[in-house]
């Protein structure tokens, strides 16, 4: 994990959009999301910056989505609730992550600020 993920207080930034690009395009190793099209080195700085910060947001949100439902699989008021072990099969953490991901998912279902399970 790069950074942390952001208080719950914190307002989001709003990252550019991350659009889809065509199978045809994607196909295409040169091809990534049509910077390859721009000329102007500054257009370019700025359009790999939005999508740097957008992939960063995404990637925040991602992973809050994972700590709640790791949380919710591991609830032991579920009947079918699994064990940190195999949430960490499931998901290609190891144990320890994966017991840091339910604690932090709790968190964020309790509504708490935290910091991601990388800081833990």
């Amino acid at each position: 994990m790069a950074e942390p993920t952001p208080h719950r207080n914190e307002p989001r930034r709003r990252p550019a959009p991350l659009l889809f690009e065509p199978a045809e395009a994607a196909a295409d190793p040169e091809h990534f999301f049509d910077l390859e099209s721009i000329d102007d080195p500054r257009a370019l700085l700025s359009r790999a910056t939005e999508l740097t910060h957008a992939f960063r947001a995404a990637a925040d949100r991602a992973v809050e989505y994972q700590a709640m439902a790791a949380a919710q699989l591991a609830d032991p008021r579920r009947f079918d609730r699994l064990t940190a072990a195999d949430i960490a099969e499931r998901a290609e953490w190891t144990e320890d992550y994966a017991h840091k991901m339910v604690e932090f998912g709790r968190d964020l279902m309790r509504g708490r600020d935290g910091l991601g399970p990388d800081t833990i």
